[in-house]
């Protein structure tokens, strides 16, 4: 079994996790309450779980303090969940060796894809935090945390990359459809063939070598 310790100091949040991860197979919740870091320290001592979902904001941790614990325990996954981002929280905590980060409007779908993707040691981070990456150039670690997807030297067609657009507008393969009018089973054959072509097996993936790419017209920002 897969455990996983869920700290988050708000009573609704945490209730919520525990509630999706429950419904995964092959996952066992640490029952536990973590209200600051040192119950939290404690915690990861005692239960030694696989995955640490954790609102650090929440327990009073500092995102300078996140790298020191990411180094304590080496064998743990780490995924950040929070209600707040900012762009020097987002720089430390890219910086502490946490690759995978959520904000906590993201929904079930996506929240039950961090999981299994952090778990099996692979980078995630949500949506809206990518369309976040893209107006904030001055963040020195975006371009290499990127880069280490390893999508270097892919070539897709023009088709693709229009699929890959929708897909990192987070339109659904119908929407997609419409919009190129083309059918529903043509959008999902593309999809599959892209994410083979690209070696990811998430949304977060393509989403990534879009922005990778420049190949997104936004200027969207979440917190400007």
């Amino acid at each position: 079994m897969i455990k996983v310790l869920i700290a988050d100091k708000n009573f609704l949040s945490r209730v919520g996790l525990e509630l999706l991860v429950g419904e995964l197979k092959g996952f066992e919740l640490v029952p536990t309450v973590c209200g600051d870091k040192h119950d939290l320290i404690s915690q990861l001592q005692l239960s030694k779980p696989h995955l640490l979902i954790a609102d650090f904001t929440s327990l009073g941790i500092e995102a300078e303090e996140l790298k020191g614990i990411v180094k304590k325990f080496p064998k743990i996954k780490f995924l950040v969940i929070t209600e707040m981002l900012s762009k020097n929280n987002l720089t430390k905590v890219m910086e502490s060796g946490i690759t995978s980060y959520l904000l906590k409007d993201c929904d079930k779908t996506e929240i039950l894809e961090a999981v299994n993707s952090t778990i099996k040691g692979e980078k995630f981070i949500c949506g809206k935090i990518v369309s976040f990456l893209t107006a904030v150039k001055e963040i020195k670690s975006t371009n290499s945390f990127i880069k280490s997807l390893g999508c270097d030297g892919m070539s897709v067609t023009d088709r693709e990359i229009d699929i890959i657009r929708g897909i990192a507008e987070g339109l659904s393969n119908k929407l997609i459809a419409d919009k190129l009018k083309l059918s529903t089973h043509t959008v999902n054959t593309h999809r599959k063939n892209i994410m083979s072509k690209l070696g990811v097996n998430n949304t977060a993936g393509v989403v990534m070598f879009a922005v990778k790419n420049q190949l997104l017209e936004t200027n969207f920002s979440l917190f400007e």
